[in-house]
């Protein structure tokens, strides 16, 4: 299959460049930089140079391609724009095709709660509450096999938000500071096991609608920081925004955990990466 991929060179996209091509799949990936378009080449992927906020441009270079996923992720106030430009490209691109369009999402959109599935209400923090009309627009395409991975908290390779806690600030007594007061539940997935669910929905025929890519992990902060450190030092949640800024703390200081069955049943995905907690003891995360 030839897939356009957006995201190539980020820390969820390039390892599902690394699967897609391990699967055998033809690669076009989205170049925004020449050190980008060097670092897709590099990979294996062939890289294109353009804007992802340019729509018209973005359908025809869509309309070539067999199937599409987008992990592209600014991470700041383009994003909407980003997954609004790419969102209306796909369903343009693949109207009519049944051809498969993967979107990501992110597990804030569903707020906290003890047993979250993709049936589960969304109730998004701010900071993420521009998804829902993002995601309509996905589902929404005529005859294209809309899918949505729903990524938990992504962990691998000593980077992503866990890496926010390990690298924390320590106090006078070498306390490690948690992020709010440890009590919340983060749920994870490796960000290696998460490309495998990537291809899946990719190249599965029956795969459509949403899907959550957690592993078995539904772990506190406060065990993460232990793990990383002898002793931790709780923080309020005035502390926590001070430190991080309100939206972005207002979404880590959520309390989750997630029942992901639906893509191990429909789909087959078996996570089987180290577990975080390990991963900070012995693995990427270890000082």
């Amino acid at each position: 299959m030839n897939v356009f991929l957006t995201g190539g060179t980020g820390f969820v996209g390039s390892a599902v460049l690394r699967r897609l091509l391990v699967n055998g799949h033809e690669v076009q990936a989205l170049a925004r930089s020449d050190d980008s378009a060097a670092a897709l080449a590099d990979a294996g992927a062939t890289p294109v140079r353009g804007d992802i906020t340019d729509v018209t441009w973005l359908t025809q270079q869509l309309a070539s391609a067999d199937g599409a996923i987008h992990t592209a992720s600014p991470g700041d106030a383009e994003s909407p724009s980003v997954d609004r430009a790419i969102a209306t490209a796909a369903t343009e691109a693949f109207a009519g095709t049944g051809r498969p369009y993967v979107h990501t999402s992110g597990i804030w959109i569903y707020g906290s709660g003890s047993a979250i599935t993709e049936e589960s209400p969304f109730n998004a923090p701010a900071i993420t509450a521009w998804r829902k009309d993002v995601e309509q627009i996905v589902l929404a395409g005529e005859d294209v096999r809309a899918v949505i991975v729903v990524p938990a908290v992504v962990y691998g390779h000593g980077r992503g938000i866990p890496s926010m806690l390990t690298q924390g600030p320590r106090d006078d007594s070498g306390a490690l500071a948690l992020i709010g007061d440890g009590t919340q539940h983060w749920p994870l997935v490796h960000t290696e096991d998460l490309a495998v669910l990537y291809t899946l929905a990719l190249d599965d025929s029956s795969a459509g609608g949403y899907y959550l890519g957690a592993g078995d992990e539904n772990v506190t902060v406060r065990d993460l920081g232990e793990a990383a450190a002898a002793t931790v030092a709780p923080q309020t949640v005035e502390q926590t925004r001070e430190r991080f800024g309100a939206p972005f703390a207002d979404a880590l200081l959520l309390d989750q955990q997630v029942t992901s069955t639906k893509a191990r049943d429909e789909l087959g995905w078996k996570p089987q990466a180290i577990s975080l907690l390990d991963d900070i003891r012995h693995g990427s995360y270890a000082s």
